[in-house]
């Protein structure tokens, strides 16, 4: 079991995503992974800062820990060649410590360029294309591509480490957790789901399976939820939700009726270790294996210390 740290890239400046990645390899976490957004989710974020940059400082700045995206979406907003030389460098940048987590993507993030939002079907098409055209680049030389959807024209990556990085993809679905054992080199997903990991493992996935584990820390267990109602409504949701809103102003309208004891429901609330193990057993049970833990409580520092102290040794006996 692997335990990892969410970085919130939508509550917490740049720079400070970066102090925390450093914090979190101190409180002895085995990886951090950020969100690659545009636009934050609710009104309460006011920050949205460039994951690849805040990856790259946070890699200058540690030694060991691992980094990923949680995750990117290779089309739209960028192009796969793009995704594929950002993944390359930060994994030289990193010692290869850099894990590239794709997935099909949010409008909130990729309607911005003015391309239009695909139907879920032709985004799913988009992402096989996408991990069919990083993977070539990632094999060497001038590569050209021509799909139903995306194109490729003559195009090399020049710096390419000696060992490629990871290649995590999201599913929410078990036709997304076929494409990632069969063309990715783990799982990602953000619900305790075992189907999805045996859909991968069918599919010829022989990889770590990523979770994020809905937390919120506090010495107040209310404290705790109504945090995690600013910080992390949205996340009860739904995927057909998160994935369609455009904007802050309607996940804001979409989660106007949550309430902190909604969030209770879903997250692990308050100071109870013996409660965040409880939230945090279904995915180790389901078999995933590297758990990311979200933090949607008001006191960073606080949770570091609770998981270097008291979660930490308690999550790893799972």
């Amino acid at each position: 079991m692997k335990l990892g740290f969410k970085l919130i890239a939508e509550a917490y400046a740049p720079t400070e995503i970066v102090d925390q990645a450093v914090r979190a390899e101190q409180a002895g976490f085995d990886f951090v992974e950020v969100s690659d957004h545009f636009h934050p989710w609710v009104s309460e974020h006011q920050h949205s800062g460039f994951a690849f940059s805040m990856l790259a400082a946070a890699a200058a700045r540690t030694s060991a820990i691992e980094l990923a995206t949680g995750v990117t979406c290779p089309f739209i907003r960028y192009h796969p060649a793009v995704v594929a030389q950002m993944a390359a460098t930060t994994a030289l940048l990193s010692g290869g410590r850099f894990t590239l987590g794709l997935g099909a993507g949010e409008r909130l993030n990729e309607h911005v360029v003015g391309r239009g939002w695909p139907a879920v079907a032709q985004r799913h098409e988009m992402l096989r294309e996408s991990l069919e055209i990083i993977r070539l680049l990632w094999s060497g030389g001038y590569q050209s591509y021509d799909g139903k959807h995306l194109k490729l024209e003559d195009a090399r990556v020049f710096d390419l480490p000696d060992e490629l990085p990871r290649i995590a993809v999201a599913a929410g679905g078990p036709e997304a957790a076929e494409l990632a054992g069969e063309l990715g080199d783990a799982l990602f997903t953000t619900e305790p789901k075992e189907e999805l990991v045996t859909a991968y493992r069918k599919a010829g996935g022989d990889g770590p399976a990523y979770a994020e584990v809905p937390l919120a820390w506090a010495p107040d267990e209310d404290d705790a939820a109504e945090s995690a109602r600013k910080l992390f409504r949205f996340g009860v949701t739904g995927w057909k939700v998160q994935s369609e809103l455009p904007n802050p102003v309607n996940f804001d309208a979409a989660t106007a009726l949550v309430t902190a004891d909604h969030m209770k429901e879903q997250f692990g609330c308050g100071p109870d270790v013996a409660r965040h193990v409880e939230v945090a057993k279904p995915f180790a049970e389901a078999g995933y294996d590297h758990l990311a833990l979200i933090n949607a409580g008001p006191d960073v520092d606080g949770f570091f210390d609770f998981f270097t102290k008291e979660l930490g040794p308690a999550l790893r006996e799972l």
